[in-house]
């Protein structure tokens, strides 16, 4: 016999770890005749969602992408190659793709980046200010690390956690240099 609460609060915790939806549910999805192209929004949340909702996308990925038309150009870094693969995949099969150009860079393998990946999250996450940045499906600033080099890119709240993400990044060992395109909430540089 099942344990009819068990099921529910495993339910319940599933749900509360699923990554964001971007779109509305309720909204019926357009329907495109034969050779008319579905509007850029609809296929800029359509791949948002798919990009976000890939199973080996992390914190040390950084995946952009950009709508022209039916045409869709994947950019930014991975650490695993088959993130680009599966990135390209997903896309090219969204309603309303024509063609997708996958300009994804795989981040060559190394040991000292895969420490200061692992420092640069602790130094970040392990903050008491952005430790809330964490607690999501797929924590909104990530660290891109290339041969010594990091990359901060992402969404924070205030100007504030921007700067505290900065000094933190700024104080791991064996960083070669941080450049920190995170961008503030409803601010201006979106």
């Amino acid at each position: 016999m099942t344990n009819l609460p068990s099921i529910l609060l495993i339910a319940l915790l599933a749900g509360a770890f699923a990554p964001p939806v971007f779109y509305n549910p309720l909204e019926p999805k357009p329907e495109a005749p034969q050779g008319i192209r579905l509007p850029s929004t609809f296929l800029e949340r359509q791949v948002r969602q798919q990009l976000v909702l890939l199973p080996f996308y992390s914190v040390f990925d950084n995946l952009e992408f950009r709508v022209d038309g039916g045409t869709v150009e994947l950019l930014g870094q991975v650490v695993n190659p088959t993130l680009k693969t599966d990135a390209e995949t997903m896309v090219k099969h969204i309603e309303g793709v024509e063609r997708v150009e996958n300009k994804i860079e795989i981040l060559p393998p190394s040991p000292q980046d895969d420490r200061i990946r692992l420092a640069e999250y602790r130094a970040i996450y392990g903050n008491s200010v952005l430790s809330r940045y964490a607690h999501q499906a797929v924590p909104p600033i990530h660290i891109i690390v290339k041969n010594g080099h990091v990359t901060l890119e992402g969404v924070v709240a205030t100007e504030m956690d921007k700067n505290i993400a900065n000094l933190r990044a700024n104080s791991v060992p064996g960083v070669f240099s941080v450049t920190n395109n995170l961008k503030v909430e409803n601010s201006g540089d979106r």
